[in-house]
């Protein structure tokens, strides 16, 4: 159609996910269904329609073991066509029948994605269908490997979120305050194609994407699974960055993510309007000591838990027990988290996560410490690949410390 030609990049590019990814997706999944024992799989989550099919329409992937997917969409079936592939489409794309002749039309009794999808919708859908077998996992499995396409996304994401980070080295100063910041740094990620969400896999599935807390701000606890809370600008959005104002001397912890064509990048940098004192300044040292085990050990192909226990070890060791990642009883136990498509993918640097980081996949790995009257820490976002530990984000490019 006419105005699907509208669908395009910044710059008029074919921004639609490549046909070859989406056809060597679904191949990879069947050949995991087979090996589980499952007749098919149903794909309903927007994040997993977009990785199977190449958009998020309001619709359901129906993925055989064997034999044609087919994309069943209630809306927008037009450009459900366009996003697949046009002609090309790895999979039949059609308009979703009635419930009864859509039970008929994939005949057989399909896993569903039990452990993503809302308890109230996943029951009702799978009575109809006879679904009883959960394929959450190793949908999730499969997307921790990233092709060199994915990678390639998290590379243009990060070039973006350097500028982010120089648009608040270029407004940042005393008394601007951190939702000011905020703004300069979304307004460059916004302008190169930011959609508006990061996507969260654990409930309740919110994040403030920038997160730039200073002074006393950085040491205040949220509901968010991670070392730095925020006081956020009101209770309802009560995490992240508020209408604090910097102060002089003060550390201003900048977390900032950009979501590339729905890829993740997560790094963190420090800034001080002045100098910071010696004591944050050892604080911020430590961290980079810490991050250097988490990457040693996870480079080497051990554990993601092994790294946990290590870096958590050093941390104890040098007397940030109390306030490493947060502080208590408010910390999080967690030292990197894998990033794709969502910003709280597996394997995680903690306990229980006992295999390595698998070659092709991706994380954030940021060690913080927090106090009363602030925070500090660094983060990364990391490849492994065949060589080892790889920096995708800024690593050398932004300093751990920026002085305005």
């Amino acid at each position: 159609m006419e105005e699907l030609s509208a669908l395009v990049g910044p710059e008029g590019e074919d921004w639609r996910v490549p046909v070859s990814e989406l056809e060597s997706r679904q191949i990879n999944l069947q050949k995991s269904l087979q090996e589980s024992g499952y007749s098919g799989a149903l794909i309903q989550t927007p994040v997993d329609l977009y990785y199977y099919s190449g958009g998020r329409q309001n619709g359901t992937l129906f993925i055989p073991a064997e034999g044609e997917s087919r994309l069943f969409v209630r809306r927008s079936l037009s450009r459900a066509i366009h996003e697949s592939g046009g002609e090309n489409s790895p999979h039949i794309i059609e308009k979703f029948p009635r419930m009864a002749e859509f039970s008929e039309q994939i005949n057989c009794s399909p896993a569903m994605q039990f452990s993503d999808l809302p308890n109230g919708f996943a029951t009702h859908f799978a009575s109809k269908v006879g679904a009883n077998q959960n394929c959450s996992q190793i949908i999730h499995n499969q997307r921790e490997v990233k092709s060199s396409w994915e990678l390639e996304m998290m590379e243009d994401g990060a070039q973006i979120q350097l500028a982010m980070f120089d648009a608040v080295e270029k407004l940042g100063g005393l008394g601007v305050s951190e939702l000011e910041l905020v703004a300069a740094a979304e307004a460059v990620s916004r302008a190169a194609g930011f959609g508006g969400n990061v996507q969260m896999r654990r409930f309740p599935l919110q994040c403030d994407r920038g997160v730039i807390v200073s002074g006393r701000a950085g040491g205040i606890p949220s509901f968010f699974d991670s070392a730095i809370g925020g006081t956020g600008p009101h209770p309802m959005s009560s995490m992240g960055s508020g209408f604090s104002k910097i102060k002089a001397n003060e550390p201003v912890l900048v977390d900032l993510v950009h979501v590339h064509r729905g890829y993740v990048v997560d790094t963190t940098r420090m800034f001080v309007a002045g100098k910071l004192s010696q004591e944050w300044q050892e604080r911020l040292d430590d961290m980079v000591s810490i991050k250097e085990v988490v990457v040693d050990v996870l480079d080497q192909g051990l554990d993601c838990s092994e790294a946990w226990r290590q870096g958590h070890a050093l941390a104890n060791e040098l007397g940030h027990e109390s306030h490493l990642m947060g502080m208590a009883p408010d910390q999080s136990r967690f030292l990197g988290h894998s990033v794709g498509l969502q910003l709280d993918e597996s394997p995680v640097v903690a306990e229980g996560f006992d295999r390595p980081l698998p070659i092709g996949g991706t994380m954030a790995i940021e060690p913080k410490v927090v106090h009363s009257n602030g925070s500090i820490g660094t983060e990364d976002t990391w490849i492994r690949d065949e060589e080892g530990m790889k920096p995708i984000t800024a690593d050398g490019a932004i300093p751990w410390i920026t002085e305005w």
